[in-house]
């Protein structure tokens, strides 16, 4: 059975090396699916620049007409922090108890797995699939160095084998671009073209978010 894959995070806002890893995470785990999940209140970063249903309704955008990648907005739905724990007892009640899931992390993402919510519980509920870069190197948490020696796989097509229980390293072509980048450009009047999906840009030029002013020349951002 083919898994069903998540990738979580504030998408704020969503830029190409979201979309870049959603892709490789899918073929490499030949999933069915992959959802990406825009978190309300993450627990353990700031508050987003802008509010979470404008974060969705960029995420929308940039996701149309991608196959087999969509976006699921069940933590904007609910209440208090937005705990991988929580939405994966959810989305696990929903897909039943047979179906491979994977909770798709990104490198630093995990080397603070420790600091979460019921973290030791996540692997029961689903796989975790750790995106890293060929020349990512450095040190990670005991707890994590035991949780890989006892739960750790580097074949993708185990995963498909159970439901949950196992931990993947995916190595992934490095795309060295963020939010962080994206937002500080924008406040600068920097062009952004070909680092943001163009829907996700029109969006934010028409919109003034992230200081880039409505009345801004679209060319110029």
């Amino acid at each position: 059975m083919k898994p069903l894959a998540l990738l979580g995070g504030t998408f704020d806002p969503v830029h190409v090396g979201h979309l870049r890893a959603a892709i490789e995470a899918r073929e490499a785990l030949d999933a069915e699916e992959i959802r990406l999940l825009p978190c309300a209140l993450p627990p353990h970063r700031d508050r987003p620049a802008v509010a979470p249903e404008q974060r969705l309704e960029m995420l929308e955008r940039a996701v149309a007409g991608l196959p087999r990648i969509s976006c699921d907005p069940r933590e904007l739905r609910r209440r208090g922090p937005s705990y991988s724990y929580d939405t994966l007892v959810s989305v696990r009640a929903e897909i039943g108890e047979r179906r491979p899931l994977v909770l798709v992390l990104g490198a630093d993402a995990f080397a603070g797995l420790p600091s979460w919510y019921r973290w030791r519980e996540l692997v029961g509920l689903a796989h975790i699939a750790v995106l890293s870069r060929p020349d990512a190197h450095g040190l990670l948490d005991p707890r994590l160095e035991e949780l890989l020696a006892s739960a750790g796989t580097a074949a993708p097509a185990e995963l498909s084998g159970s439901p949950a229980g196992l931990v993947l390293r995916l190595e992934i072509p490095p795309l060295p671009v963020s939010s962080t980048l994206i937002r500080s450009r924008l406040q600068q009047g920097r062009n952004v073209r070909f680092l943001v999906p163009d829907p996700v840009l029109e969006l934010i030029r028409i919109r003034g978010w992230y200081g880039a002013g409505s009345s801004a020349d679209g060319s110029d951002l």
